[in-house]
């Protein structure tokens, strides 16, 4: 909701004009509309409600914060299969770096999170009276999206809600943009309350002092990329306390099996989630004939084989064995398994019964596998499903037409591996996403380590042990950012990590020639509507 209080010009003209017109220059109140701009909030904790619930809507929907950290980078794309995901070519512009300073999904994440920060100004207002818990939040929800516009445009445009509602923002960047920053997350974690690890979904869905710190920690490790230069060994002892000091709350790394992870239960893991519904997740990339459950898929979202092929196992198949959990391919955990039909139901509350025709009872959605999905899809009976021209259901590894030439457009429906981390059986849209997971923070503090010239192979195999991948002999450079590509797969972090190791910009598939190498699209435009509003903005190099 906008709460921007405009005090309009015109009444001013009408106010010069009539000295020349009249004697009378008394304004009754019925003569304007002239407001009194910003004066607090009447309730900021519900309004720090308001905070959550759009970050909510932001995260959860799979355009926008999503689409622009994801499928602009390696680990997504969207082919036009058909007449379905063409959009006037905004999905294939944002994976082969075509955008312009018009793009739409560009332009609502400017607006979406320049308004959070105008909202969460507003319950920090000492005019609004907020509650220490209430500094906290709004803190946290400020710094959390001024620092996405800083990263993902490079300038802030900052609203004062002490100066009249007709003044322009100023324009934070650099070292003002990230001192602005540090000191609102300092803030927040002064003021929100500890959080142990283990406490569940609901406990998570608002921030924590140890959420805060994790933020922070993200920030340092990326502070160069904003400053120029190197990273700086103080900020690199920072993000390895701040990890610590996470870990010191009990936060560790799971041990269960990866993807039970991102079910609703307690695990030592979530430092912060969103109650996000994740059906986006879920079916952008399913087949309309994966399943039942959620009016079937939209098969949209879909993953580069060259992505896929960073995980251990069988490029060609990923399957699980008849007991519909072991891999039978070579694969680690995090890269899943495609069942040969459902899973018996043994009365999991977060899962519903399907009795098949057999009398059977299975649990509902879980032919649908986790993680990458490739080669034949299988309904809940084993029956091998198809496409709906009626061919074999097959997610394949590359993007043709009906020639076989490598193509964007003209795909048929089973071009593209797909992927799942959410999965149908525990709940089609339920509203429980994680954001911020300590497996993340443990690999910061491992980049941490090697940035200040230290050795992080011992960590990085401690999570790999945990996800059944073989050892590394020697971590490098390469090693660190496949690792985060392989452990944080579809959680909104690939474009931030690409860039902060001078990858955003190398070559994959279908990525426009004069984007390759291209440092002026590790920013984007700035909205050209916004250039007009506000001259103080000047537009990103390349635009």
């Amino acid at each position: 909701m906008k709460r921007n209080q405009f005090k309009l010009i015109f009444v001013a003209i009408l106010a010069v004009a009539g000295l020349v017109s009249c004697t009378d220059l008394e304004i009754e109140e019925t003569d304007s509309i002239i407001t009194e701009g910003f004066q607090g909030l009447a309730d900021p904790s519900s309004t720090v409600d308001e905070l959550y619930n759009r970050l909510n809507g932001q995260y959860g929907n799979q355009s926008n914060w999503f689409a622009l950290q994801e499928v602009t980078a390696d680990a997504a794309i969207i082919p036009t299969r058909g007449t379905d995901w063409g959009d006037n070519g905004e999905w294939r512009n944002l994976h082969a770096h075509g955008w312009n300073s018009e793009h739409p999904q560009i332009g609502t994440i400017f607006n979406d999170f320049n308004s959070n920060q105008l909202i969460a100004s507003q319950v920090l207002d000492s005019r609004s009276n907020p509650t220490a818990q209430n500094v906290g939040d709004a803190s946290f929800v400020r710094a959390l999206s001024m620092w996405l516009i800083l990263d993902n445009f490079g300038q802030i445009p900052f609203r004062d809600v002490t100066l009249p509602s007709s003044a322009l923002p100023t324009v934070l960047t650099g070292q003002a943009a990230v001192d602005f920053i540090i000191a609102d997350i300092d803030a927040a974690i002064s003021n929100l309350t500890s959080l142990s690890a283990g406490q569940g979904a609901e406990a998570t869905f608002r921030a924590s002092k140890e959420a805060a710190k994790y933020l922070k920690a993200k920030i340092l490790l990326n502070k160069h990329v904003y400053l120029g230069g190197t990273p700086d060994s103080g900020d690199m002892s920072q993000v390895i306390s701040l990890v610590d000091e996470i870990a010191a709350q009990g936060y560790a790394l799971e041990t269960m099996n990866y993807f039970q992870i991102f079910r609703e239960g307690a695990d030592s893991e979530t430092i912060w989630s969103l109650k996000s519904a994740v059906g986006n997740r879920i079916f952008n990339g399913l087949h309309y004939n994966s399943t039942a459950l959620g009016g079937g898929g939209w098969n949209g979202f879909s993953t580069l084989a060259e992505y896929y092929d960073l995980f251990e196992g069988d490029p060609e198949f990923n399957r699980f064995d008849d007991d519909l959990v072991t891999p039978i391919d070579g694969q680690e955990d995090r890269r899943g398994g495609v069942p040969n039909a459902g899973t018996p139901y043994t009365g999991d509350p977060e899962t519903e019964e399907f009795v098949l025709e057999d009398l059977t009872s299975v649990e509902n959605g879980s032919n649908v596998g986790f993680g990458f999905l490739i080669n034949q899809q299988y309904a809940l009976d084993g029956t091998p499903l198809q496409d709906r021209a009626g061919a074999p259901l097959t997610f394949k590894r590359d993007f043709a037409d009906g020639t076989g030439a490598p193509s964007f457009i003209n795909n048929d429906e089973t071009t593209g591996i797909r992927y799942m981390k959410y999965n149908p059986r525990y709940g089609a849209f339920r509203s429980h996403e994680i954001v911020f997971r300590y497996a993340d923070a443990h690999l910061m503090k491992a980049e941490a380590m090697w940035r200040s010239g230290g050795d992080p192979t011992a960590m990085v195999n401690e999570l790999r042990a945990l996800r059944n991948a073989t050892p590394i002999g020697s971590v490098t450079e390469q090693d660190l950012i496949d690792e985060r590509g392989r452990e944080l797969n579809a959680e909104v972090w690939r474009r931030n990590d690409l860039i902060r190791f001078g990858q955003y910009t190398r070559d994959w598939l279908f990525k426009e020639a004069n984007a390759i190498g291209n440092s002026e699209k590790q920013l984007f435009p700035i909205p050209a509507a916004q250039l007009l509003a506000n001259p103080a903005l000047i537009q990103n190099p390349g635009y």
